[in-house]
């Protein structure tokens, strides 16, 4: 419980020279099957101090750690939240055939950006100086201010990427909008892999959500691939030949 708690306490830190942050996670990255989706929640400093962060938020965890039941509850909650304007939440996806094109970490990045997109694009997050006050008045009618927020990635920094953004290492388990937004990522992406297991019945889909369980891959061996295994992923487990980089996506994961 102590440590939920300091989950607050870390974006009361980091939310100090800005109006608002936006945490971001993503769900799917290892998985041999179905696409990888990523979540973002704003929050702001009167979000932070309100009843519900002091009184309901001690229940956010890493989406990970959390039973489904507990995601789906935490889930409606969002929704009412968001309905009353005390946060914003948003998912972004990036499809099998954008993983096969710009392979997993491009894809992650381009469904972290959808996410994103649906909050602010990426123009806001820009620095930009104060307008000339000798320039033209069109010009000057024009300027646009700078959103005051921080963005909040789970993980390493992202190299190219289009927003301005702190990397935080295992994120979801220190920060209170990483943690909502990871809940956002997986909660889509479970019923989005629902829907495959009806689509493609015999993989078990609904149940290790694509992750590269010893099910998934019996079935893959009997059954062969869908459209919705990643090929790249596939290729390396059916060889035998598995990146050791790549071990820690085979498993059950986010």
């Amino acid at each position: 419980m102590a440590k939920r708690r300091q989950l607050r306490g870390f974006d009361l830190k980091q939310i100090e020279g800005v109006a608002e942050l936006i945490g971001v996670d993503e769900a799917g990255r290892g998985a041999l099957a179905g696409p990888v989706v990523a979540g973002a929640v704003l929050l702001n400093r009167e979000f932070l101090d309100s009843r519900w962060a002091h009184g309901r938020a001690n229940r956010v965890n890493d989406s990970k750690q959390l039973t489904p039941a507990e995601r789906d509850e935490l889930w409606f909650e969002f929704e009412t939240l968001s309905a009353q304007g005390q946060i914003h939440a948003q998912f972004g996806v990036a499809d099998v055939a954008e993983i096969e094109q710009l392979n997993i970490l491009g894809a992650t990045k381009l469904a972290m950006r959808r996410a994103l997109e649906g909050i602010y694009p990426p123009g806001a997050f820009e620095q930009k100086s104060e307008p000339d006050l000798f320039a033209a008045p069109e010009e000057v009618a024009t300027f646009q201010p700078t959103v005051s927020c921080r963005v909040l990635i789970d993980g390493l920094a992202l190299r190219g990427f289009p927003y301005p953004h702190l990397g935080v290492v295992k994120g979801d388990g220190r920060s209170l909008c990483i943690a909502m937004a990871s809940i956002i990522a997986k909660v889509t992406r479970d019923r989005l892999m629902n829907d495959l297991d009806v689509q493609f019945p015999g993989y078990g889909f609904a149940q290790h959500k694509g992750y590269g369980t010893e099910e998934h891959r019996e079935a893959v061996l009997r059954l062969g691939r869908t459209p919705q295994h990643r090929e790249m992923f596939l290729r390396k487990l059916l060889s035998g030949r598995v990146d050791p980089d790549q071990m820690d996506f085979m498993g059950e994961g986010a």
